[in-house]
């Protein structure tokens, strides 16, 4: 007998509380022979044909995203964005290591890479992972699978390919897999490039071309009890446009590694990881389509490392225990440009040998009570601390100028006075934050399910908000990850962001599975939400409507709440016209400051889906259409924009003949033109001169897509 994951048969109640449906969304595996044998509730994926960013995947588990580079979009969970939401990969923390988060953790990973994703909205088991208070987003790579031979020999391997007609996108993805039945290699790759899309009006959008490959090479080592996995990784994105913020992504290159050790007891299992991630960052203009002249550059690293231990109380119930740690480094720096008066002569230091520590414990109790009540409760303590060394401007003190236009600005707020304020300051800061965690499932009758949930979480501030610290214009106008052009200043002595979030769900299903009905309502009540104030405003362009703001980080108390709605439902079935499947969504998410009323930034408005699919034989058809509202609710602080209402329909048409399948596929189907309401606005297309104001990002228009995949 060799190892396998005991997690089905001895410890099935901790998954479950990872199947909370409303305040988890299901475990998607997208290979049936994953290691670990935990019950999958939802569609399957089919993995080689998702090619690209994983945000195709994430996107049917109800995670919105930011709009940033063509792989590096945000996510956003119950309108919480960034850092606020703990995102996974392989069970490793990767911090996104840039002023603007144009290298965030879902970016260093491509979708045929993944092979199990969940998505945890709000209330998570303090095990999935703390200093968030959205959410967890977990993405797994490792899959390791086995021959029945003793000997090394072929296993699997597939070569997945797709083509968009727009922007010319062109993606590639490959694996390869030799193993016996003690050890297992594995080797994934991807490469993704495309030009700038058109909208649907056909006017180009300028700075959305990318370029990027992905390498993960993976060996594991197995025994009756026991299994040791090791995976390197390497990512390199020579270019990558950001169409709404001031510069762009010259250079990314990466390499990570995580090592992983699993050994199973009799009446528990013990695992241990260790992972180290290093990034090299460049920022500057690659492109005619957004010009400059200023170089940014960070070099960062993440080290971490986790030991969990789930032991079997009885038959009912297990404790899961464990104790993790990390540690965050970053240095960021802007080199001084030849011959410029404002970029010289020294370098910028923005964030000089910046640390961000955790050191987190907790404890999770699981039980099934009773035949209709389950329980899930656990407790997780941290200690973060952050520390910066000091920092330097540009010059002694030289005034700034309007990049804009060749005219002074009048006399701004000097970065060499900052930069002393800054170096005088206490930067050392260290939290202890508690978080609490009540999941409970109460089974009213076979088809009738009561699920609801009460937490407190804590997020600590990242080294942007807590450490960029110049005031000029130019400067403040580098820090940001919202992508609506205006700057920002951190504050040092910033709160911890504390949320109390209690989440509800109700699901009914009709007794022969033909349908199921679920409604989920949300309330999250947040203390010290880092959001921002202003301080002045400016007008960089020199235009009547291109006036911005520069905002200090503060901590401000906010509200968030939400509704959603979900059906699926079996509508027809016979053999001439095969199965087919109705499903639709509804959500609706509001967010206030307390103090002043006004409405949260990137906010998404009411949205509805309905997507209708055909299952006959080898083929699979998809209809789907998706209406967002108008965007009325904006944050005046931000100069957010109001958009207008849209619709989109999709057809998507896939047919398998053995190992090939094919796919083809049409994305907004009747060209419609629409503003993105989480896209920030087009700096690009306002420095191209097509625009005399910040226009909102526009969407894509129609594209032609076909894909194959042959499995061999």
């Amino acid at each position: 007998m060799v190892y396998k994951s005991k997690i089905k048969k001895t410890y099935l109640l901790t998954p479950l509380a990872f199947l909370i449906s409303g305040v988890l969304s299901p475990t998607v595996f997208a290979d049936d022979t994953s290691l670990e044998v935990i019950e999958v509730h939802g569609h399957v994926q089919n993995k080689h044909l998702a090619l690209g960013s994983s945000e195709s995947l994430l996107s049917d588990l109800g995670v919105d995203f930011s709009a940033a580079g063509g792989v590096s979009n945000l996510p956003i969970l119950n309108g919480l964005m960034g850092d606020r939401i703990k995102v996974r990969v392989d069970g490793a923390d990767v911090t996104a290591a840039c002023a603007n988060h144009m290298n965030p953790p879902l970016s260093y990973i491509s979708a045929n890479q993944i092979t199990a994703y969940n998505v945890v909205a709000g209330i998570s088991p303090v095990s999935a992972g703390g200093d968030n208070i959205a959410g967890v987003i977990s993405v797994n790579s490792i899959s390791m699978q086995y021959n029945e031979n003793n000997g090394l020999s072929w296993h699997s391997g597939y070569v997945s390919a797709q083509y968009n007609s727009l922007g010319n996108g062109r993606k590639l993805g490959m694996g390869a897999r030799v193993a016996s039945d003690t050890v297992s290699f594995n080797y994934q790759g991807a490469f993704s490039d495309a030009k700038s899309y058109d909208d649907g009006n056909g006017d180009l959008v300028f700075d959305t071309l990318y370029r990027a490959q992905n390498h993960n090479l993976t060996a594991a080592i197995r025994d009756e009890k026991q299994q040791f996995v090791l995976k390197l990784s390497h990512q390199k994105i020579p270019y990558q446009g950001f169409p709404n913020q001031y510069m762009d992504m010259t250079d990314n290159i990466s390499y990570g590694a995580i090592a992983q050790y699993k050994r199973s007891f009799e009446n528990s299992e013990l695992e241990a990881q260790l992972n180290w991630h290093s990034v090299k960052h460049e920022m500057g203009f690659f492109s005619a389509e957004k010009t400059g002249m200023m170089p940014m550059k960070t070099d960062a690293q993440d080290i971490s490392s986790q030991l969990k231990w789930r032991i079997a109380l009885d038959q009912n119930s297990s404790i899961f225990l464990g104790q993790e740690y990390y540690h965050y480094s970053i240095d960021d720096w802007w080199p001084a440009v030849e011959g410029s008066m404002m970029m010289g002569p020294n370098e910028y230091v923005n964030i000089n040998n910046g640390k961000r520590e955790r050191i987190a414990v907790f404890a999770e109790y699981g039980s099934q009570l009773n035949k209709q009540w389950w329980l899930n409760t656990g407790v997780r303590i941290e200690n973060i601390s952050t520390n910066a060394d000091e920092v330097q401007g540009y010059n002694n003190g030289m005034p700034m100028m309007n990049m804009g236009t060749m005219n002074s600005m009048p006399m701004q707020p000097n970065n060499a006075t900052a930069a002393i304020e800054f170096n005088a300051s206490d930067r050392a800061k260290t939290d202890t934050v508690v978080d609490v965690s009540l999941l409970l499932n109460y089974q009213i009758t076979n088809n009738d399910e009561l699920q609801f949930g009460l937490a407190r979480k804590n997020r600590a501030p990242n080294l942007y908000e807590r450490y960029s610290w110049g005031v000029s214009n130019m400067a403040t106008t580098m820090i940001g990850w919202y992508g609506d052009a205006n700057g920002y200043i951190g504050d040092p002595d910033l709160a911890v962001e504390t949320a109390h979030t209690f989440n509800s769900t109700y699901i009914k299903s009709a007794k022969e599975d033909d349908w199921r009905i679920s409604a989920n309502v949300w309330y999250t009540d947040i203390t010290d939400y880092i959001d921002a104030d202003i301080i002045r405003s400016f007008n960089r362009f020199g235009l009547e409507d291109t006036t911005r703001n520069v905002l200090k980080f503060t901590n401000v108390d906010a509200t968030l709440y939400g509704v959603k709605l979900d059906l699926t439902a079996n509508i027809y079935k016979s053999k001439q016209l095969g199965n087919w499947q109705l499903k639709a969504k509804v959500t609706n998410t509001r967010g206030n400051r307390d103090d002043t009323n006004q409405p949260l930034y990137q906010i998404k408005p009411l949205q509805t889906e309905f997507a209708i699919n055909q299952q006959l034989g080898r083929f699979e058809n998809t209809l789907s259409w998706q209406w967002v509202d108008t965007k009325t609710r904006i944050d005046n602080n931000r100069f957010e924009n109001q958009t207008s209402s849209y619709s989109l329909v999709n057809l998507n048409s896939k047919v398998s003949w053995g190992n090939l399948t094919l796919s083809a596929e049409v994305t907004n189907l009747f060209d419609e033109y629409y503003q993105l309401p989480l896209g920030g606005v087009s700096i690009a297309q306002l420095k191209q001169g097509s625009s005399n104001r910040f226009e909102q990002l526009a969407g894509q228009g129609r594209s032609f897509n076909m894909g194959v995949s042959y499995v061999f």
